[in-house]
């Protein structure tokens, strides 16, 4: 009963009625049909850049996951707790970073064995090494994760705003034709 509750509070708010405005209100899409709008097009030079990029494959390359959080609410906490260490140099970014994870493992570890979230929810894969991660996006052909580089801290380098954009060109996706 909760799953197909879920499921129709999730159609709501995912229905192209709601979704249109609700991407407007807040700038977060859940709707490819959403950010290819008209509306959209006309907004877009008043958003500096979002739409272009939301509409590019760059979109892909940063947002890679898609919108199922399991927890959101307490993820969400244990990332901002781990953000103002880092900002305020109580931690160093890595360990911040360390920190956040070994927290959301945790969460995610709980639900997991609960099972309250039955068949939707988190199953996380065992422990391995950054070794073991690395050779595995190399193998799969992944961007993420990275190995550290040599230069962490390359010289700083602008690229002009309209050159940015124009690098992320874009078309609507094609859709299958009715039969």
């Amino acid at each position: 009963d909760r799953r197909k509750a879920a499921w129709l509070y999730l159609q709501f708010i995912n229905s192209k009625s709601v979704s249109l405005k609700k991407s407007h209100v807040g700038l977060t899409f859940t709707r490819e049909s959403d950010i290819w709008d008209k509306s959209f097009t006309e907004r877009a030079p008043k958003l500096g850049g979002l739409v272009e990029f939301y509409r590019s494959p760059a979109r892909v390359q940063w947002t890679p996951t898609g919108n199922n959080v399991p927890d959101y609410p307490k993820l969400a906490q244990l990332w901002w707790q781990n953000i103002g260490d880092a900002s305020s140099g109580a931690k160093t970014a890595q360990a911040a970073m360390d920190s956040l994870a070994a927290a959301q493992d945790s969460v995610l570890e709980r639900l997991e064995k609960s099972g309250v979230q039955g068949a939707c929810g988190p199953k996380l894969n065992k422990k391995e090494t950054a070794e073991f991660w690395f050779a595995k996006s190399e193998k799969d052909g992944n961007i993420a994760p990275q190995r550290k580089l040599a230069n962490e801290k390359p010289k700083g380098e602008t690229v002009d705003y309209d050159t940015l954009i124009k690098s992320w060109p874009a078309s609507p996706p094609k859709r299958a034709e009715a039969k």
